[in-house]
């Protein structure tokens, strides 16, 4: 299904040891019941404890959630990185998650919201994520992706992770208007911007969508077929 790029992190991971992320405890504290229902009610089709382990994230680090919009996947950053870690939330303002976000970020005592991405101090952040919104940029705007992307680069440290976890298009498909990318095009474009690629999972595989209707059809339920893709700053 995926293509022979992702050989390529075979290679590259068998000469890396990365501390293990306590998945376990990172399940319990999802659980807590300060956290919204909506959010656990996405917890089965996320994956987030594997795809953060996978991922190399650990408690101290200094993360960076990219378009967090509500603040999912920022939350759940800001569990398994820990009161001696840091979460920055990043939001151009003037969103229709904007409420929400802030209302997060006031609830949880190591998240910092930020507007831009280079509000974060340049070479501070160990892990940034963008969680299913990478085909957006990419597919409206090549040229604003590549600038988010050196945006992204400027912020993180050297040896720092950039995770990309995106909807699965088709080669040739209209993925624009599926809200989509294909998996050779996304690692392309990132590799485009001086990324190196040392990574990928197939833990959020959907074999039953084919790529063929929009995450938000009913008949996927909101679990799509997602590339789950680890890149490097070298």
């Amino acid at each position: 299904m995926k293509s022979v790029l992702s050989l390529l992190a075979a290679c590259l991971l068998c000469s890396t040891a990365t501390a293990q992320l306590d998945t376990a405890a990172l399940e319990r504290a999802m659980a807590n019941p300060d956290r919204p229902a909506a959010d656990k009610e996405r917890d089965a089709s996320r994956q987030a404890p594997a795809v953060l382990s996978f991922m190399g994230v650990e408690p101290g680090m200094t993360v960076l959630d990219i378009n967090a919009s509500a603040g999912w996947y920022t939350e759940v950053l800001s569990y398994a990185v820990g009161s001696n870690g840091t979460v920055y939330m990043q939001n151009r303002p003037g969103g229709r998650a904007d409420e929400a976000a802030k209302a997060r970020a006031d609830r949880l005592d190591n998240v910092e919201q930020i507007a831009d991405i280079t509000d974060a101090p340049a070479g501070s952040v160990d892990f940034a994520i963008t969680g299913l919104n990478f085909h957006d940029f990419h597919n409206s705007d090549p040229a604003r992706a590549q600038a988010i992307l050196a945006d992204v680069m400027s912020v993180l440290k050297t040896g720092g992770v950039l995770g990309i976890l995106d909807h699965e298009g088709t080669p040739g498909a209209d993925n624009a208007t599926l809200h989509r990318i294909a998996f050779d095009e996304a690692v392309k474009a990132v590799l485009q911007s001086g990324f190196a690629l040392v990574g990928s999972s197939e833990v959020l595989d959907n074999p039953a969508d084919d790529h063929t209707v929009g995450p938000f059809d009913e008949s996927l339920g909101r679990n799509t077929d997602r590339i789950v893709l680890k890149f490097m700053k070298l």
